[in-house]
C-alpha cells in the first residue's frame, strides 16, 4: 500500500487562533500541558534528591540504585550526595533531549507523528506517577526519557507541517508554542513548589503527572485539527537526499558544538542553580520564606512577558532593514547568557554572607537571561525546522536536541563542583562557556547563511 506524504494544513485549517491554523492552538495546549509537568519535575528533582531521597533511610529503597552508583562512580569517582543529586539530573535531562533524536525518526518513519504523540503523552504520566514511591525512581526516569523521546520532536514538527513552503507566519508560530512552554515553566514551579513544601515531595510529583494526562486528552481531542500523521513517502522508500538537502543538513550539524555550549549554562539553570539559590540567597518576603522552587517560576514568567518585547524589537529592526539573521540572534542570545551568568557569579562577593543576596537582584538577572534564551531555543528550533529536509523534519529537531543532551551531561559533571568550588568561580566558569559559543557563532554560521542565500 502506498503511504501518502504529509500535507500542510495551511488550507483546510480555518486562521482563527491568533492568525494562525487552529492545529496551532492543539499543538500549544498541549506542550504547555507537558511543560507543565516537565517543569514541575524539574523545580523539584535535585532538591529533592538532596535533602531526601539519597540520604540514608530512602537511599536504601531505590531498586537498582546501588548498581547505577557504582557504574557512575566507576566514572566520576566517589561523589558526595549534592555531587551524586547534580550529576543524576544531568543524565536525566541529558536523556531526556537525546531520545528525540531516536522518537523523531521512528515517527517520521514507523509510527507517524501523531501515534508517537500520544505513546510518548502515556509513557511520560506513568513516569512521573511513579515518582511518588522511592522503589520506582529509577523506573519513572526511564519512562520519562522515552516518553520525551517520542513526544518533544514529533510534536513541534508538526507545528511546521501546518503550513506552506515559504509562509512567514511560521517562525512566529514557534514564538507563540515557546508562549506555551514559557507560562509551563512559570505556573509549575509554584504548584509543585508549594505542595512540595507544604505536603511532601510526593504531591508536588503527583501534579506533574496529572498535568501529562491531562496533555494527552488534549492532543486527543484535537488530533483532527492537525496534518495527517502519516509517514512520509521519502522517508518509507529510503529516498537519498539531494544535494542541496544534504548542504542544508552538514550546516545545521555545524552549529551543534556551539549550541552545545549554550545549554551547559541553561540547564545549569535547572540543577545547580536551585541549590545555590538555597545556599545564597534571601528568600524571605515579609517574613515569609518563599519556596526555592518558585524561583524557577520567575524565569517562565520573564520569558512569557517578554516574547511580544522580542517580536516588536525583530520587527522594528526590520522596518529599518537591521533585523539580524538567525545566525546573528543566536549569537547575540550566547553573549548576553555569558554577560547576566557572570553577575550571578559576581553577585557572591558584593553579597558576601550566606543568604544575603538580594532577591530583586535574582530577577534582574532572570530578566536577562530569559531575553537571551527567547534570542536561542526558538531560533534555533525555527531554524532546524525551516532548514531540515521533508523527509527527516522531525528526525533533525531531535538532532539538534543532542545539543541539549550533552550539554545536560556536561552541567550535570559541573554541578560536581559546586559543593567544593566557590560560587563565584562557579559561574564565571559558566560565563565563559556560553560567551565562547556567542564569540564562535559568526564563524561557524557562516555555512548557514551561504545555504540560506541559495
Amino acid at each position: 500500500m502506498t503511504v501518502q506524504p504529509q500535507a500542510s494544513a495551511t488550507a483546510a485549517s480555518p486562521r482563527d487562533f491568533l492568525g494562525h491554523p487552529r492545529g496551532l492552538a492543539t499543538l500549544a495546549g498541549t506542550e504547555l500541558w507537558e511543560r507543565i509537568s516537565f517543569h514541575g519535575m524539574v523545580a523539584l528533582l535535585t532538591l529533592y534528591m538532596a535533602e531526601q531521597l539519597l540520604l540514608p533511610g530512602h537511599i536504601e529503597r531505590i531498586v537498582g540504585f546501588e548498581a547505577y552508583r557504582n557504574l557512575l562512580e566507576s566514572v566520576t569517582g566517589p561523589l558526595s550526595v549534592e555531587a551524586l543529586a547534580t550529576q543524576t539530573f544531568g543524565l536525566y535531562i541529558g536523556l531526556i533531549y537525546f531520545t528525540p533524536v531516536l522518537g523523531g525518526l521512528v515517527g517520521d518513519r514507523v509510527l507517524g507523528r501523531r501515534n508517537a504523540v500520544v505513546l510518548g503523552c502515556g509513557l511520560m504520566t506513568l513516569g512521573h506517577f511513579c515518582m511518588a514511591f522511592d522503589q520506582s525512581f529509577l523506573l519513572a526516569l526511564l519512562l520519562l526519557i522515552l516518553g520525551a523521546g517520542f513526544l518533544r520532536g514529533n510534536l513541534i514538527a508538526q507545528v511546521g507541517a501546518l503550513y506552506d513552503e515559504g509562509d512567514a507566519r511560521r517562525s512566529h508560530a514557534i514564538q507563540i508554542y515557546y508562549s506555551m512552554v514559557n507560562i509551563g515553566m512559570f505556573v509549575a514551579p509554584l504548584i509543585t513548589g508549594a505542595l512540595g513544601q507544604r505536603y511532601g515531595w510526593h504531591y508536588g510529583f503527583g501534579f506533574a503527572g496529572f498535568g501529562m494526562l491531562l496533555g494527552l486528552i488534549l492532543y486527543a481531542t484535537g488530533a483532527a485539527r492537525l496534518p495527517a500523521g502519516q509517514p512520509t513517502r521519502a522517508a518509507a522508500t529510503g529516498a537519498r537526499l539531494a544535494g542541496p538537502e544534504r548542504q542544508a543538513v552538514m550546516a545545521l550539524l555545524l552549529l551543534m558544538p556551539l549550541l552545545t555550549l549554550y545549554w551547559v549554562v541553561n540547564t545549569q539553570e535547572w540543577n545547580a542553580y536551585n541549590l545555590w539559590v538555597r545556599d545564597h540567597v534571601d528568600l524571605s518576603v515579609l517574613g515569609w520564606h518563599m519556596p526555592v522552587a518558585w524561583v524557577q517560576s520567575v524565569n517562565g514568567l520573564a520569558c512569557f512577558a517578554l516574547v511580544p518585547v522580542v517580536l516588536l524589537l525583530w520587527r522594528g529592526l526590520a522596518a529599518i532593514g537591521r533585523e539580524p539573521d538567525d545566525i546573528g540572534k543566536l549569537t547575540f542570545g550566547c553573549l548576553a547568557m555569558g554577560a547576566f551568568t557572570a553577575l550571578d557569579g559576581l553577585s557572591t562577593l558584593v553579597f558576601r554572607a550566606p543568604h544575603q543576596v538580594p532577591l530583586a537582584w535574582v530577577v534582574f538577572n532572570t530578566l536577562g537571561e530569559s531575553f537571551a534564551y527567547l534570542h536561542v531555543q526558538p531560533v534555533a528550533i525555527a531554524l532546524f525546522a525551516r532548514m531540515a529536509p521533508p523527509s527527516m523534519k522531525a528526525m533533525m529537531i531531535g538532532v539538534y536536541f543532542l545539543a541539549i543532551f550533552f550539554g545536560g551531561l556536561a552541567s550535570g559533571r559541573l554541578g560536581g563542583f559546586y559543593d567544593h568550588w566557590s560560587a563565584t568561580n562557579f559561574w564565571l566558569l559558566h560565563a565563559g562557556v556560553v560567551a565562547a559559543a556567542g564569540l564562535l557563532l559568526p564563524v561557524f554560521g557562516r555555512a548557514v547563511r551561504r545555504v540560506a542565500a541559495n
